[in-house]
């Protein structure tokens, strides 16, 4: 069963967003996931939007690094997911950054990390 997810990041790191999409369309990849996150900033009503997505999805990886201390929305979309009830999983961007983001508990990016939460939804 393919799960919806919402992909919490800094636009900074939009790149390692587009990756981890990428690495679950791959046929040997052990998860599956339709990407809810955003991906142009609305000039609008954001918020909502961003809320409606959030309820939709079974849960909410965060993209966790030095990035995220500083990014706004990124904080918003936590806190939403939070007061949404939704399960979150920290994962860390990149391999050399091992940020700690208050309140989101954070795992290193492999394939059985991500799967494991996936499964759990």
């Amino acid at each position: 069963m393919t799960k919806t997810i919402f992909i919490a990041f800094a636009i900074e790191d939009e790149r390692q967003r587009d990756f981890l999409k990428g690495q679950s369309l791959h046929p040997r990849s052990p998860y599956e996931f339709v990407d809810m996150s955003v991906k142009e900033p609305y000039q609008s009503e954001w918020k909502e939007k961003v809320r409606t997505r959030i309820k939709r999805s079974h849960g909410v990886i965060v993209l966790v690094s030095k990035n995220s201390l500083t990014s706004t929305g990124q904080k918003w979309e936590i806190q939403c997911a939070k007061e949404e009830g939704k399960p979150i999983r920290g994962i860390w961007a990149y391999s050399s950054d091992r940020t700690n983001l208050s309140g989101v508990t954070t795992y290193p990016w492999t394939d059985a990390n991500i799967a494991a939460f996936i499964d759990s939804l």
